[in-house]
């Protein structure tokens, strides 16, 4: 590769579900000899060092010690470290549109000269809005990540020629019509789309954020998808046949070449693996909404007596649970059914023998973990891509079902379909299909498997495109 190196500029996302793969992505360009500028919002940096109880500490610092090349920079999204970026969503999105990509300018504008010798590349999530325009100004290639499922991205791909069909936004009463007017994509129906899709505000704050994303990533030179081509073939091949395109997925379980341990997560762990191990294999149900979905107090209500009239042992991950639990129910009614806390390491949790289920928003980290562990599950979606992924678990690969098969959730329903998640002869089917995905996906990481030979295709089309660039 003579002399000059590649150096990727990594500009972090702010939300749990799309930092895991960032980093686990940052991680592998370093073991495959790219040097790395990682670089977190200062609030991100914020909530990584106090979970992980080493305050202001640089989470690459043992990734460095063992050779890799990950240099670490912060950046300010504009905001004091105690501004609820949740709560207020549309005001942190306002400042991330209008202020944030002048921050990043300047970073660049640091980094690149300091370096001259590299031959740069930018790699920012795909929803940000303004990486084609920085790296055009830098001329330095612009590299696209996608976190959720290639479908997902297909069919944003094409938002144009669903509001030209009248599918974008979707009106109340169609809810299942079905869609076949995207390239490479399979029907479907208008109510396993994008809960964007549903929203008829098209200057909301979601949809701004969607639309302008998918304006902008047509100028990407790479799109990486942290996907298995084996699991979503048509919709990586559509995709790839308008712009190079890679499945690199599941990034969640790439195991750098130093096995260094990076802070992940937003939020302290607890240990599971205690009370798990006293339980029989295959007996818990663990039951997790993710970092963002919040469960109100009907639900939670539904869920926990469901939890309680179907017996089964269960881990439930609930973030608010002081505030939407039953009163007493995690000191006395469950104390000896059920485990509740706050945050864990999912990883563990579900590659645990006593795991035999798990209850799920659907979000697409959620879904590549259960399927590498081969655990079967519940879907219940909320928002975003969760429907769509909803779609892909239970109706395309049949390895999960629905929690309620009508509107509103009722704990009988929550029971029963614990009961037959839970009970292995009712769940035969279900196992057995997730035990091939769980081995497909497995096989795609060797070092003759599909992923593996995509990562390494991303590179040399990379390194090729990058040599011009370095002498224009």
């Amino acid at each position: 590769m003579g002399s000059k190196k590649l150096h990727a500029i990594m500009i972090g996302f702010c939300y749990q579900g799309h930092i895991i793969p960032f980093i686990n992505l940052a991680m592998k360009l370093a073991s495959n000899g790219c040097a790395v500028t990682f670089v977190h919002t200062d609030y991100v940096h914020h909530m990584l060092t106090n979970a992980d109880g080493v305050v202001d500490a640089d989470p690459f610092l043992g990734a460095r010690q063992s050779g890799l090349d990950i240099r670490y920079a912060t950046i300010s999204d504009g905001f004091p470290l105690d501004f609820d970026r949740i709560h207020n969503f549309k005001q942190h999105w306002e400042a991330i549109f209008l202020d944030f990509p002048s921050r990043v300018d300047e970073l660049l504008g640091n980094i690149i000269p300091s370096e001259s010798d590299d031959a740069h590349f930018l790699v920012a999530d795909t929803f940000y809005s303004w990486p084609a325009t920085i790296a055009q100004k830098y001329n330095i290639l612009n590299v696209s990540f996608w976190t959720q499922p290639a479908l997902v991205f297909a069919i944003d791909y094409h938002l144009d020629l669903l509001r030209e069909k009248g599918y974008f936004p979707i009106k109340g009463d169609e809810e299942n019509v079905i869609v076949d007017i995207i390239p490479g994509i399979q029907p479907i129906k208008t109510k396993d789309l994008m809960s964007n899709f549903h929203d008829f505000d098209e200057t909301s704050t979601t949809n701004r954020i969607v639309v302008e994303a998918f304006q902008q990533v047509k100028r990407a030179d790479f799109i990486l998808i942290n996907t298995v081509n084996e699991l979503e073939h048509e919709s990586v091949l559509a995709i790839n046949q308008k712009q190079p395109t890679y499945a690199i997925g599941p990034l969640n379980f790439t195991i750098d070449s130093t096995k260094t341990a990076v802070p992940k997560s937003l939020w302290a762990e607890a240990d599971c693996a205690e009370w798990l191990d006293s339980k029989p294999r295959g007996s818990v149900l663990y039951v997790s909404f993710g970092s963002l979905a919040q469960s109100n107090q009907q639900l939670a209500e539904e869920i926990a007596n469901g939890l309680l009239l179907s017996g089964v042992h269960f881990v439930w991950v609930i973030r608010n649970g002081a505030d939407v639990l039953p009163d007493g129910f995690e000191n006395e009614m469950c104390k000896d059914q059920g485990l509740i806390v706050s945050w864990c390491n999912q990883n563990a949790v579900l590659s645990n023998p006593a795991i035999g289920g798990f209850l799920t928003h659907c979000g697409w980290n959620s879904i590549l973990e259960t399927i590498w562990c081969g655990v079967p599950v519940i879907c219940y979606p909320f928002f975003a891509d969760q429907p769509t992924n909803r779609k892909l678990v239970v109706d395309d690969w049949k390895v999960g079902i629905n929690l309620c098969d009508g509107i509103s959730v009722d704990r009988k329903e929550v029971a029963a379909k614990i009961k037959q998640l839970m009970s292995a002869e009712a769940s035969n089917g279900l196992r057995d299909e997730m035990k091939k995905m769980s081995a497909v996906m497995h096989s795609a990481l060797d070092e003759d498997g599909s992923t593996h030979t995509s990562f390494h295709q991303f590179l040399d089309h990379l390194w090729a495109r990058a040599q011009p660039a370095t002498h224009a």
